[in-house]
């Protein structure tokens, strides 16, 4: 049976004294030389409690050491070899207490004893030092708390902090609150072998989507073009254009284009791999395509739209936008869109999509599911070659 801390329902300030606890067992006063057999030999009686050794050292004596029995053990139900081993070869057996306090148990487990099971925070997300949390109505009398035991129990983290409203869909930050640590949101952190610096209060930031930046830069080859629509501190564009792709990158939001810049330059990278622009997303799409046709007579292999809540409402953006390239391009070098959406049912993303554009992609399109954002909410991206009737059309 694990060792739980005692029960403090309720409590909104944290005492650590609180969580102190002791517990009565039974200890084995056995010579040093001889540990390794009596622990062999009573292996199913032993303490076995995570983070406390079953051997600890006899105050008494140098000489022996205690071998700690679980809580559930009593003398009288050992075997007569395990007896006869206590009496010819230790100094028998003693009561022994044990006392573990606020240091000894883990964040779940003081987070148990304290909050209602419906009200414990699932989960966090950390970035660089910062632990962000997403915090239900019921938990925020106790938020202080929670927030210390999460810093007290992750020695990496000095903040933590918690949304006090939802993300904004124009620069995608949100309004936050420090619960614990310090007041620090600059953020340095390694992702998919690239650096990345910025400030947390202002720009978005996903660590939960490192996979999903990692399967999208791994189709891009060298030399291949990229636009990166909604860029953000470029967790897209960097990487990509670390494997040798050429990255048009755009953000609206003041601070994640500040960010942006910075982040090409702490990679080594310069404006030739990665072309960085401020600006709205439907304007940079026709934009992009401009400069690149411009300067190389090229366009795009892909487009990548990660903003899942409104991406797909700027693809209406691509309608007519290789209108005046149409002898030049043919539907097979047209590019591929990544777009990212949210949805409670993904069968309803293609009739989006053609709700969008006026043309069916049903059998044209790959669907990747990313992660469930919470409960009847599912993110998705949706890949498909942009198609010769959207991208030629005679009117935008």
């Amino acid at each position: 049976m694990a060792l739980q801390p005692p029960q403090q329902r309720g409590i909104t300030r944290l005492d650590r004294s609180l969580f102190d606890t002791t517990v009565e067992t039974l200890a084995i006063r056995v010579p040093r030389h001889h540990v390794k057999m009596f622990t062999t030999l009573f292996q199913d009686q032993l303490l076995n409690q995570s983070r406390i050794s079953n051997v600890v050292a006899d105050k008494d004596s140098t000489q022996y050491k205690l071998v700690l029995l679980n809580m559930n053990t009593k003398i009288e139900d050992l075997t007569q070899g395990q007896k006869t081993c206590v009496d010819e070869k230790s100094k028998g057996i003693i009561p022994y207490s044990l006392t573990v306090g606020y240091d000894y148990w883990t964040a779940d487990q003081l987070l148990h004893s304290i909050l209602r099971d419906d009200d414990i925070p699932t989960a966090y997300t950390v970035t660089g030092h910062i632990a962000h949390v997403n915090l239900k109505e019921s938990d925020l009398p106790f938020k202080q708390l929670i927030a210390q035991i999460i810093l007290d129990k992750n020695k990496k983290i000095t903040s933590v902090v918690n949304k006090t409203n939802q993300i904004d869909n124009t620069y995608r930050n949100f309004q936050m609150e420090i619960l614990a640590g310090d007041n620090n949101t600059l953020v340095e952190l390694k992702e998919n072998e690239c650096k990345f610096k910025f400030d947390f209060a202002q720009v978005y930031w996903n660590s939960r989507l490192q996979a999903e930046h990692h399967r999208l830069v791994q189709m891009f080859k060298p030399g291949d073009f990229i636009c990166d629509v909604m860029a953000g501190v470029g967790p897209f564009s960097i990487p990509a254009a670390k494997r040798g792709a050429i990255v048009y990158a755009n953000d609206l939001n003041p601070a994640s284009y500040h960010w942006l810049c910075e982040n090409i330059q702490l990679n080594k990278l310069n404006s030739d791999q990665v072309k960085a622009y401020n600006m709205d997303g439907r304007l940079f799409i026709q934009q992009a395509i401009h400069d690149l046709w411009a300067d190389k007579k090229k366009t795009f292999q892909h487009f990548i739209m990660n903003l899942p809540a409104i991406a797909i409402e700027f693809l209406d953006a691509f309608i007519g936008v290789y209108r005046h390239h149409q002898d030049a391009l043919s539907p097979a070098s047209l590019p591929i869109i990544h777009c990212h959406c949210f949805t409670r049912d993904h069968l309803d993303i293609t009739k989006r999509l053609h709700q969008t554009m006026g043309v069916p992609v049903e059998g044209d399109c790959h669907l990747h599911f990313v992660r469930t954002v919470a409960p009847k909410k599912d993110m998705y991206c949706v890949s498909f070659r942009l198609h010769p009737e959207v991208a030629y059309a005679s009117t935008p």
